[in-house]
């Protein structure tokens, strides 16, 4: 076939075959036809460990303030690997920005095993010509990765992280939780039956105005007939 199948291997990765023996058999699958290949690759595929990281970004505190007029406001640029992600303007007062927002994150196989830390940069918004890094936080995630793989869920609940500056001091804390699933497929089926059970259908406002006009109605001449008959029956 003329390509050297464990030379490319090497060269790829050391550390996750899998990986590197997907990438060599979809390099096979551009070059040649080959149907034997193909099932070996549908099947490695199938089997790769998928997981989704789930990334809850909630509030910050005691961050420095960039903006000398006016009322800040920040967002988050979120890294994780190669992956990144930005956050929404921040909203409430400088002393406590607030996010509530979360983020997701797809990983591979390779992804778990290289993926050791997850960096968060706060930036201040532009107001004027002041803005720009206000400081950042880079949380050790490797346990949460290896551990969540092993029990096939972890979540870590919201903790403040310190927030370090330009000159590697501290300033302020941003508080993360943290939430891993193994299992890729699993956490989408999950998802696909909460957005159904969303969408079910259910009473529309009409049908609940004429339950509460029929309703209305009814008391109203319940009452009415009880209270002319008892009219009638003070002037006989």
């Amino acid at each position: 076939m003329g390509i050297d199948l464990w030379d490319m291997m090497y060269r790829i990765t050391l550390e996750d075959p899998e990986y590197a023996k997907l990438l060599v058999l979809l390099e096979i699958h551009e070059r040649f036809d080959d149907t034997e290949e193909d099932l070996e690759l549908e099947e490695i595929y199938r089997h790769m460990k998928t997981g989704i990281l789930e990334v809850l970004l909630v509030n910050a505190k005691g961050i420095k303030h960039k903006n000398l007029v006016g009322t800040p406001s920040y967002y988050v640029v979120i890294e994780c690997g190669t992956q990144s992600q930005r956050s929404k303007v921040s909203s409430g007062k400088h002393k406590k920005p607030w996010w509530n927002e979360k983020f997701i994150f797809d990983f591979t196989s390779f992804d778990c095993k290289n993926s050791t830390h997850l960096k968060c940069r706060i930036m201040a918004a532009k107001h004027f010509r002041h803005g720009g890094f206000v400081g950042e936080a880079k949380v050790y995630i490797g346990g949460i990765i290896t551990e969540g793989t092993d029990q096939g869920y972890i979540e870590i609940r919201p903790a403040a992280y310190n927030v370090v500056l330009e000159d590697d001091s501290y300033k302020g804390q941003i508080k993360i939780g943290f939430k891993f699933i193994a299992n890729k497929e699993k956490y989408v089926m999950e998802k696909r039956d909460f957005i159904a059970e969303e969408k079910e259908p259910s009473h529309s406002i009409c049908d609940s105005i004429r339950n509460m006009w029929g309703i209305s109605w009814w008391k109203i001449l319940f009452f009415y007939g009880k209270k002319s008959s008892k009219d009638k029956q003070k002037r006989t």
